[in-house]
């Protein structure tokens, strides 16, 4: 691990997320690839961490593999039983909404961006007032990927805010910037990322809450330029014929 590296984002303006925190997105935004990167990066803060699996197109924390990674890390990972894994409906457990009722430190919750995945956050509205009633913050971050289909231009991001809203009866409080090609991505990507979700900030009034960037370019790039939390990745959903990189 690049200390220089870690040090560097610890340095600048730190991520100060806590309590409960919703990732959604459109397809293809990242947010999966986020909310484990976020749970990491706020266990190694030694933050008592909870992540929770509410994706039903893409529900990544259902592989045994990916629940063993995050279990060694020591991060409660909350999901369906063992006999409703597969299922295609959604199975809103207990243990979901007394996680939303009483979150950790800090307890993330991946949730679709689709209207099957926002639908669901609705299904847990009486969890969420539960929560509303305690002194415990709640976030609502949207993702966005400004080189993904739907979410290149702002109204396109405005857009997929409100059917989000709708469907989850939430309102967004944030926005994450997760700007990548995957292995195309370069430098300039992550700084033209930066300036859209920057102006999608100003026009919507709501906070950048951070900007992803991976290892590898964090060690080519000054930090320091963004003015907003960065959140460097390792990139764990991988297509099957490559390898993801390993949580640590």
């Amino acid at each position: 691990m690049d200390n220089s590296i870690d040090d560097a984002i610890r340095s600048g303006f730190p991520i100060r997320l806590e309590g409960m925190v919703v990732i959604v997105g459109s397809y293809g935004s990242g947010k999966t690839e986020v909310a484990v990167n976020l749970a990491v990066n706020r266990k190694k803060a030694g933050m008592d961490v909870a992540i929770a699996d509410l994706d039903l197109v893409n529900p990544y924390f259902r592989a045994r593999e990916a629940r063993r990674a995050l279990s060694e890390l020591g991060i409660r990972v909350v999901i369906p039983p063992e006999q409703y894994l597969q299922a295609d409906l959604p199975i809103l457990t207990p243990a979901v909404a007394g996680l939303i009722r009483n979150p950790t430190q800090i307890s993330i919750l991946d949730a679709g961006g689709d209207p099957a995945g926002a639908t669901a956050l609705a299904a847990l509205s009486d969890a969420f007032r539960a929560l509303s009633a305690t002194a415990k913050p709640l976030h609502i971050l949207q993702v966005i990927n400004p080189f993904r289909p739907f979410t290149e231009t702002i109204e396109g991001c405005l857009k997929i805010r409100a059917g989000i809203e709708n469907a989850s009866r939430l309102s967004i409080t944030g926005v994450i910037g997760n700007a990548n090609l995957i292995e195309e991505t370069r430098i300039e990507d992550i700084e033209r990322g930066y300036e859209f979700v920057a102006m999608l900030s100003e026009k919507t009034n709501l906070p950048v809450e951070f900007i992803t960037i991976s290892r590898e370019l964090a060690g080519h790039s000054d930090l320091h330029r963004f003015s907003c939390p960065v959140l460097m990745i390792e990139r764990q959903m991988a297509p099957p014929w490559d390898r993801a990189a390993k949580l640590q």
